[in-house]
């Protein structure tokens, strides 16, 4: 694997049209590049593709008051998944959406590996999603505040499972 190759595509934006030998190694190079790099953004990383974005308002219901994700260039949890799994797989394979959207383009696995997305929240609506890195932690873009960070897994208690393409 070629991290600093890989990382140096992916922060200049041009990793996804570099063809991809193996889209598991490319989603966690990818995933471990943008660690401390991008800021949370409600609803980032869903404009008009997959990568860094304004955020919006919209359904925000975040600690930090007045909204700041229309002023917040980043990603939101499923903007970085999305974009990771963009570069990896070199189209945008989990699509424009929410986590509930990517959510049912996957299926569950019982053991997961690292470069699975593992997804909180019930059958009935997710509301989180980030890259598994093994060893019980993944890499998310976790709430307003903070950026692109490794957490472990049980940092939310509502775990629903892990998914894969």
């Amino acid at each position: 694997m070629k991290i600093p190759v890989i990382a140096a595509l992916v922060l200049a934006g041009a990793a996804a049209s570099v063809p991809v030998p193996d889209a598991r190694d490319q989603i966690l190079a990818s995933a471990h590049a943008l660690i401390g790099r991008y800021p949370y953004s409600w609803g980032g990383g869903h404009a008009g593709g997959a990568g860094p974005s304004f955020g919006i308002c919209q359904g925000y219901r975040g600690d930090i008051k007045p909204c700041p994700a229309t002023k917040t260039h980043g990603l939101d949890c499923s903007g970085l998944t999305r974009w990771v799994y963009k570069i990896g797989y070199n189209y945008d394979v989990l699509g424009p959406g929410t986590t509930d959207d990517h959510v049912r383009r996957m299926r569950r696995v019982k053991v997961p590996a690292p470069g699975d997305l593992v997804f909180f929240g019930t059958k009935k609506g997710t509301h989180h999603v980030g890259v598994y890195i093994g060893k019980g932690r993944m890499i998310n873009a976790f709430k307003t505040g903070t950026r692109v960070r490794i957490d472990p897994v049980k940092a939310l208690d509502d775990l629903l499972g892990y998914y894969r393409l």
